[in-house]
């Protein structure tokens, strides 16, 4: 995958990395080795008078507050160096039961569209109210969901590589999310 990144970034076309609930440490070597900046917050960017609020999606919008505190601990500089002192074996337990006791209690719910219930919709209008954004992109969900939130802004949330081979294309007028098929 390394490999493919440089040569994409090696050809021109430019590689942006949002970190998400699993890369929250990442830092320094997309950015050293291969050029590509890592962007650990949501950011904004505009192309062809279109405007775009892209992130991972983690942690934004109402409810999950156990998460959100749990993120600002691994995030903590303190934390990521006490962590850092774990023996490999102890840290990656720790981490794997960890994340086993959180997809016990979500279970299947990332495979069901909430409607105007997701978080990340209440979210996005919630921003929609300050400011207007064509597109918002995300991927946390995994689940492919492409939603009109108003006549000129929508809500993306691109899928996965590992169940549903889904992306999003803009090609300077549209945004179309799309499945890759062989």
């Amino acid at each position: 995958m390394l490999g493919t990144m440089a040569q994409l970034t090696d050809s021109g076309i430019k590689v942006y990395v949002f970190t998400g609930n699993h890369d929250m440490w990442m830092s320094g070597y997309f950015e050293k080795e291969l050029g590509i900046p890592v962007y650990h917050h949501p950011r904004t960017f505009e192309w062809n008078n279109r405007k775009f609020f892209i992130g991972h999606g983690d942690g934004l919008g109402p409810g999950d507050h156990g998460y959100k505190f749990i993120k600002k601990v691994f995030s903590n500089r303190l934390c990521r160096w006490m962590f850092g002192q774990l023996h490999p074996t102890w840290g990656m337990g720790l981490a794997n039961y960890l994340s086993r006791k959180s997809r016990a209690k979500t279970g299947n719910s990332d495979e069901e569209f909430f409607g105007e219930n997701e978080w990340l919709i209440i979210f996005c209008r919630q921003v929609l109210a300050k400011e207007h954004f064509d597109y918002f992109i995300f991927g946390h969900r995994h689940l492919p969901i492409y939603h009109k939130l108003s006549e000129t802004s929508r809500y993306i949330n691109l899928g996965d590589w590992i169940r549903y081979f889904t992306y999003a294309t803009f090609d300077g007028n549209a945004l179309v999310l799309n499945k890759w098929e062989e």
